[in-house]
């Protein structure tokens, strides 16, 4: 179970969540919808543990899972090697296998750099299930994908959801993104 309850929280004098409750059970697929610079991203930082700066409290289960906005890949490792990193129970097999899931079968000796934006995202959520998170935290995993690469990686988020029923926050500014998942929708104005 994810859950929180930010009374709030700022960036230097401004007010950027406050008076918000989030509780999200295993299974359960809640989306957060909102404009740019609404607090969305921060909200799953919160969520994650990694912004504690706050009034309120958070807690999370013990393994997460998180995408991030950006891919956040070390760049001097394979993306392999950037997976083994957060899994190490994984044989190269495995990674393979969760490579291939979102359309990267083969592309695991790659150094970041090497990779195009897209292919880093899809990276990215590989790593993020090769966790076998309990809660999986997902910031706009779809955008700039193209349409293949969407399906290729919703169809092993949602692989994933149906094995394992984790706890999912996602954050989209497509609705599409959302369509047939999410149990919820919060709205940040």
């Amino acid at each position: 179970m994810i859950l929180a309850h930010i009374r709030e929280k700022r960036f230097g004098g401004r007010v950027v969540l406050a008076g918000l409750n989030v509780e999200v059970s295993p299974g359960e697929v809640v989306a957060v919808m909102g404009p740019s610079g609404s607090g969305k991203s921060t909200l799953l930082r919160i969520l994650a543990g990694l912004d504690r700066d706050f009034v309120g409290e958070a807690v999370q289960p013990s393994v997460l899972g998180m995408v991030f906005q950006e891919p956040c890949l070390l760049p001097w490792m394979s993306v392999a090697a950037n997976i083994a990193l957060v899994a190490p129970r994984l044989g190269p097999e495995a990674i393979e296998a969760g490579l291939a899931a979102v359309g990267l079968a083969g592309k695991g000796e790659l150094l970041p750099r090497q990779m195009s934006l897209g292919m880093a995202r899809r990276a990215a959520v590989a790593r993020a299930l090769a966790v076998e998170p309990q809660a999986l935290l997902l910031d706009e995993p779809y955008v700039s994908l193209d349409a293949e690469s969407v399906r290729l990686t919703r169809r092993a988020v949602e692989d994933y959801r149906a094995r394992r029923h984790p706890a999912v926050v996602m954050v989209s500014h497509d609705a599409a993104d959302l369509d047939g998942i999410a149990s919820r929708v919060i709205s940040i104005p």
